[in-house]
């Protein structure tokens, strides 16, 4: 494990950053690999991002979080998409007085955020994915960049979590169902501190996914922190699904507390989860 650390510290030197006037390098960059370039988001221009490839979860929506999910914290600037978490206060338009439901019983909102998502616009059966971000690893800050199967409720559609942090931890994730019918999970996490703490956050880095009809591998910087076989996957519900033998979509997320984010109380704010470019290549 100490290598994996000593590897992964000498590869998070800075990645030259990809411009529009790269286009010919970026498209045949894993050509060698037989790979071409099926999709992209470079961000290069300045508004919201582009709404043929995006779409936005709105509220709250997951895990008990702190925030609210709005469409208004996720900008294009100077080439980069950055997602902004904010401590900002307003009326919860859900809260109902005396309700259960965690998203309903808070009379207002105190943080926001957003989740950028590519369901109902664009999906991909197997390919690399690479996504070039730099994370905040405050404490209370969740980031994420995943994937969800279009078919199945959550857990049997299948979860890829190429690049998820709190409390501390880097995490490369994946999850089926379980026979409990709830998720199972292949876990292998590393403790940020290893990795450099905040002089590693304070650099861009390269996530990537490569994904075929045997396995999914998970990478960081080009070291390997994740590989597991596509036939351990199968729902273990009887049905013989497997949710990675569908397409899949993208989610790009800046979470706050809830179940796993840890606590925010103390932190500053903005805190930001800023993107460079998101690829998919596939197989010729």
């Amino acid at each position: 494990m100490k290598q994996l650390f000593q590897i992964l510290a000498i590869a998070a030197l800075p990645v030259a950053m990809a411009g529009c006037g790269n286009t010919q390098k970026v498209a045949g960059k894993y050509a060698a690999d037989g790979y071409q370039l099926v999709w992209a988001d470079e961000f290069n221009h300045n508004g919201a991002a582009d709404s043929t490839n995006w779409g936005y979860e709105k509220g709250f929506v997951r895990n008990e979080e702190w925030q609210w999910y709005q469409p208004e914290n996720a900008v294009c600037k100077n080439g980069q998409l950055v997602i902004e978490a904010r401590r900002e206060q307003k009326p919860n338009p859900r809260y109902t007085e005396g309700s259960k439901d965690w998203r309903r019983s808070r009379p207002t909102i105190d943080y926001t955020a957003a989740c950028l998502l590519t369901r109902g616009k664009q999906s991909w059966l197997y390919g690399r994915f690479e996504m070039r971000g730099r994370i905040s690893i405050k404490a209370g800050i969740w980031p994420a960049w995943w994937t969800l199967g279009n078919d199945k409720p959550w857990p049997g559609n299948g979860e890829i979590d190429i690049m998820e942090y709190y409390r501390g931890k880097l995490l490369a994730n994946i999850a089926c169902l379980g026979p409990d019918r709830k998720a199972e999970w292949f876990s292998n996490i590393f403790a940020i501190d290893s990795l450099g703490g905040e002089k590693w956050a304070s650099q861009f880095h390269v996530w990537r996914m490569d994904w075929t009809a045997d396995h999914i591998a998970l990478f960081l910087d080009d070291v390997l922190l994740n590989q597991v076989a596509l036939d351990k996957l199968n729902n273990k519900d009887g049905s013989g699904f497997n949710p990675f033998r569908q397409p899949h979509y993208m989610l790009l997320n800046l979470a706050i507390g809830g179940m796993n984010g840890g606590d925010a109380s103390n932190t500053d704010f903005p805190q930001r989860f800023e993107v460079d470019y998101v690829r998919v290549y596939q197989k010729k």
